[in-house]
């Protein structure tokens, strides 16, 4: 049996490991595109970055959001439209607040930023991204929810999210550039 062979069993037998490897590939890419669109290049590229959001997208995210896709599952079975319109209601309510509180806290406590800092930031920057994620996650949600096997939902959502954490780094890294996002000021328009 080939290296290919053995690894692609243990990412069927174990599919935490597979959204794992995914997440730990998709979100350093997705950093290195937000930081081309910030104007660095392979020279001056913040690899330290990317080692974050690798480290946090692998260990934190893909598997709290595989827990929360399998207690979904149980909780809710099957791929019916019912059930996938309870699953995102109950993701947009619970997950997704949850997931972006703790990719501003965590991501700051990893470049190393005091506590009272990380709070802040959450506190800056999470009402305009949930306004966002919540335009964009209920479709991607419930796609993945009805359409998408059980095996491949942190797969699918990995690959959805690429975009998606391209805008999330963008959002963290805001205060870098001196943009400061004011009240009702939509992050989309600082973005495109």
């Amino acid at each position: 049996m080939g290296a290919y062979s053995k690894l692609r069993n243990v990412f069927i037998k174990y599919p935490l490991l597979r959204g794992m490897a995914s997440y730990g590939v998709i979100w350093p890419i997705s950093s290195l595109i937000q930081q081309t669109f910030e104007g660095k290049n392979f020279e001056n590229y913040d690899w330290w970055r990317c080692a974050r959001f690798g480290l946090y997208g692998s260990c934190y995210v893909a598997p709290t959001l595989y827990s929360w896709l399998t207690v979904a599952n149980v909780m809710w079975p099957g791929t019916s439209l019912r059930s996938g319109i309870i699953k995102t209601f109950v993701e947009t309510l619970s997950y997704t607040p949850l997931a972006m509180c703790s990719f501003y806290f965590g991501m700051s406590l990893l470049e190393g930023k005091a506590f009272n800092e990380s709070v802040l930031e959450v506190k800056a920057k999470f009402l305009p991204t949930y306004k966002v994620g919540a335009s964009v996650w209920p479709a991607v949600a419930l796609i993945n929810f009805c359409l998408i096997p059980p095996r491949n939902r942190v797969p699918f959502i990995s690959v959805c999210s690429l975009i998606w954490t391209c805008f999330l780094a963008y959002m963290k890294h805001l205060e870098q550039n001196s943009e400061v996002l004011k009240p009702g000021q939509s992050p989309v328009k600082l973005f495109i």
